[in-house]
This record gives C-alpha cells, structure tokens and sequence, in this order.
C-alpha cells in the first residue's frame, strides 16, 4: 500500500505552538490506521472526552461506530496538512479499490493534546464528477514539496488566497490571485497541466460557500477549507497550494447526496 505522509519538521520551522507536527502526525497515523483496518479502539483512545465536539460525516454529526470509519478501505494515497497553530490536521484519502472506491477529506481538531472532533467529506461515485481512477493518478503529477522557509508565505496570505477564491462564486468582482501554472481536480475532472494552464475559467455565481473552517500549513503553502457549498449547502472540501501569494493546485470533493448534484455534465 503506498503512503505519502509528509515529514516531520522541527517545531522551530513553525510558528510557536503547543501543538507539534510530531504530535499531530502521531495521531493522523492513527487515523489512517483506523480507516484502513476498521478498528477504531485505538483512534477513540486519542479522544479527549471532556472537551468531545462529536464525529461528523458529510457534515451530519453521529456515533463513529456508524461512520465510513468502520469500513476497511484500501487507501492507495493520502496527503496530510499540519497546522500547528489552530491545532488541527487536514488529510485527503483515496482510495482506489475497484470494488468500493472512495476519497475523503478529514479534518481532526484537538484540544488538550487529544482529538476533540473529527469532521470528514466522504465522496464516492454518484458525488460531484466523481472518478477515482482520474483522481489518483492527477494528485501523483503534482508538486506538493516542502517550500524552503525564506521563500514560504504567511498564514495570513494562504488563508486569503484560499478565501478570494471562495468568495469568487457569490461576488464575481473577487480579486483572486491566480497563479501559472494553475490547475483544478474536481472529483476527478482535471484542467490543463500544460505550462499556461489557469484555474480562471468561471465559476457560477450567486453561490454562497459558509461555515469555512480552516488547516493552514505554511510548510508546504497549503489550506484546506470544508464548507457548506451553496444554497443547498453540500459537504465540500477545497484544499489549495499556494506558491509566492498565487494559487497553483486546487483539490474539490464535494458530497451532494443526489446523483451528480442533479446536474448534467
């Protein structure tokens, strides 16, 4: 099984925190562990149960013993973001089993040291463009390497990118910082990878994107923001790479509960 977890970096590279990327690794691990085996005790043993906000799945909160969590699923890739100031981890899954293909975008928050919610957009076919096989193989043709720390952006600049280009769907005079190279996988649906490829080809409008809740990771010029997208409010993960203030990558994985979000591609 092929894992990509991302190094751990010396706390000294981050800005000063009571979270650890040592730490936080440890328990996406164990995260990961649980997903891929279904065996969850030792996952829950990480909860810190007197601060617990709940386990959420497409964001409806429930008993994790009746989550996606629970099922063994043959994870082929995953991708993990630190944020050693808000305390949180974001990881993207896939899982390319044929049988019972799926990817997940999680978000793990913490208190105290301990998991303290757990929020995940579980996407599988019927969802949003949803293609396991173009999913995998796109995120492989990417650079998401550690950026060197004299040339790494600010929290600041990575959280606003990300946001102007949210706010872009319900206000189309958003300035967006547009990167080149730029490319967007959608469920599965890849732009252009070429040299002049741009991420700055439409969106629709008056589409209102709340309940923002952010991993900024400067290490690797990244943030995942899970949000309620649109009207119709669907589970939604938009995770981004932002390289010098532009945006380069764009991941989507949005959960819409009817086929296809009832659109027609």
């Amino acid at each position: 099984m092929y894992r990509y977890l991302l190094p751990v970096i010396a706390l000294a590279a981050t800005v000063s925190s009571h979270c650890t990327r040592q730490g936080l690794t440890e328990a996406v691990d164990s995260y990961l562990t649980a997903q891929t085996s279904g065996q969850t005790t030792e996952f829950k043993a990480r909860f810190d149960n007197s601060t617990w906000l709940g386990y959420y799945e497409n964001a409806v909160k429930k008993d994790i013993s009746t989550g996606i969590i629970n099922t063994p699923l043959l994870v082929t890739h995953n991708k993990t973001l630190l944020d050693t100031v808000n305390c949180m981890t974001y990881t993207e899954v896939i899982a390319n089993d044929p049988k019972d293909p799926h990817t997940i975008a999680t978000q793990l928050k913490f208190a105290n040291h301990k998991v303290n919610r757990v929020d995940s957009v579980v996407v599988k076919p019927g969802d949003w463009l949803f293609n396991i096989t173009g999913y995998s193989y796109w995120v492989t043709q990417e650079d998401w390497s550690e950026i060197p720390p004299e040339k790494r952006d600010t929290r600041d600049v990575i959280k606003k990118a990300a946001d102007a280009y949210l706010d872009l769907f319900n206000n189309p005079n958003t300035t967006v910082p547009w990167g080149t190279p730029c490319v967007r996988l959608e469920g599965g649906l890849y732009g252009n990878p070429g040299p002049n490829g741009t991420c700055n080809v439409g969106v629709p409008s008056g589409v209102p994107i709340g309940n923002r809740r952010y991993v900024v990771d400067e290490t690797f010029g990244a943030v995942d923001v899970l949000v309620d997208f649109g009207n119709s409010k669907w589970p939604d993960s938009h995770e981004f790479r932002i390289v010098n203030g532009k945006i380069r990558y764009v991941h989507t994985m949005t959960h819409c509960g009817i086929p296809n979000c009832g659109m027609r591609c």
